[in-house]
């Protein structure tokens, strides 16, 4: 990891956790996802991870025929890694999840290594009245559920999109994620190198604090040695001081409205392209290199644009 000074930005641009009350800013059609994905990339981002939503309500879906114009009119404007999610949302089972990145066979698909606690519920404190009836309901309802990702749905994920030659942004929350994703690069289901996304400051995660980021790149340093590409998003508040930590650290950055909806302390990020401008002055001012698609794709042993199935 050290030979990489290149700094690989992912931006999120919509996610499945923020609704559509919480901010006017959040794409919600095909159209505004895909235009705030090549807004990120002409700012700056090497990656743009996708979810699809319902453009009636905001609410997350997860179909191949949902992601399809998003995807195809990201293709048409830009060169940008396109990641596509295989969590979606936590009420959503495997099967459905899997299905966008089983149709459409992206260079980069996400791939969560671990059943965790996913509490949206703090949310309410803040938000108080909603456009939707579903918004309220949803936040509640992970007081009491989990975000399921047993060892049979990975290695349904893995064993799914195996003849895509798709890589996996592999999300961990916890340092039991890291040795869940060991067991199966023992097995033989994954192959380096492995883009780790490290994930803090979810409520069911571990926190931002910098020991715990400490601990969790010590802990995959121990597990993957040079093997492994690192990168790091903070939820909500800490996603710049996270992302400044994790790039001098030799690490790669995610931003975007998936992430925070804040581009400053009680200020709404109007684009996802602000938050990736602003990530890529703090990678700058540490005399570091921000990457382009194409060197994302040389650093992660991409297959390529040309060999999507979009």
């Amino acid at each position: 990891m050290a030979k990489n000074r290149k700094v690989i930005i992912t931006c999120a641009v919509t996610g499945a956790i923020h609704t559509p009350s919480m901010s006017a800013y959040l794409p919600i059609t095909a159209q505004q996802i895909a235009d705030a994905a090549v807004g990120a990339a002409q700012a700056g981002a090497a990656i743009v991870h996708l979810h699809a939503r319902d453009p009636e309500d905001g609410r997350p879906v997860q179909t191949p025929e949902a992601f399809e114009p998003i995807l195809k009119s990201i293709k048409e404007r830009s060169d940008v890694v396109i990641n596509i999610t295989t969590g979606g949302s936590p009420r959503m089972l495997v099967d459905e999840r899997v299905r966008p990145a089983e149709y459409h066979k992206p260079e980069v698909a996400s791939l969560n290594m671990g059943t965790m606690n996913f509490g949206l519920f703090p949310m309410l404190k803040r938000e108080t009245a909603f456009k939707y009836a579903w918004e309220k309901e949803y936040l509640e309802g992970s007081r009491s559920s989990l975000f399921r990702n047993t060892f049979a749905d990975i290695e349904y994920i893995l064993k799914t999109c195996a003849e895509n030659g798709t890589r996996f942004e592999i999300e961990c929350y916890d340092t039991a994620h890291l040795y869940t994703l060991a067991h199966f690069v023992e097995r033989g289901l994954l192959k380096p190198p492995f883009f780790i996304q490290t994930v803090f400051g979810l409520l069911g995660g571990i926190s931002t604090h910098p020991d715990d980021v400490l601990h969790m790149k010590r802990t995959a340093d121990r597990l993957f040695g040079d093997q492994y590409c690192w990168s790091l998003l903070g939820a909500g508040s800490k996603q710049m001081s996270i992302a400044a930590m994790g790039a001098a650290m030799g690490g790669n950055v995610r931003v975007g409205l998936e992430d925070s909806l804040w581009i400053g302390p009680g200020e709404l990020a109007k684009t996802n392209a602000q938050q990736v401008e602003k990530v890529k002055s703090i990678i700058q001012n540490l005399s570091l290199e921000v990457a382009t698609s194409d060197d994302a794709r040389d650093i992660l042993a991409l297959k390529g644009a040309d060999h999507v199935g979009f």
